[in-house]
């Protein structure tokens, strides 16, 4: 997706009400001016390990959600044990 495409989606989610977080890079001051709420990552990585920098940061917002919703991270409900064998 395109930066644009990108700013795009958030200005329309923003119209419709909705509330934006978004996982930017230090200094995006243009995309962080439209968000509610940011977590800000390095710039400075190869890229190559951007995708390692961002993951970070939502498991550990997806993870503290699950907390503050009285859910159990580790025991996600719906989850059923499987065995393939080949």
């Amino acid at each position: 997706m395109t930066r644009q495409k990108t700013i795009g989606s958030i200005m329309e989610m923003k119209s419709r009400g909705a509330s934006t977080i978004g996982v930017i890079e230090s200094g995006d001051e243009e995309v962080k001016a439209l968000l509610d709420d940011s977590i800000e990552v390095p710039v400075h990585v190869a890229d190559i390990l951007t995708p390692l920098i961002y993951v970070i940061p939502l498991q550990l917002f997806a993870y503290w959600m699950a907390v503050e919703r009285g859910c159990d991270p580790d025991r996600p409900r719906n989850l059923a044990k499987s065995v393939t064998v080949e």
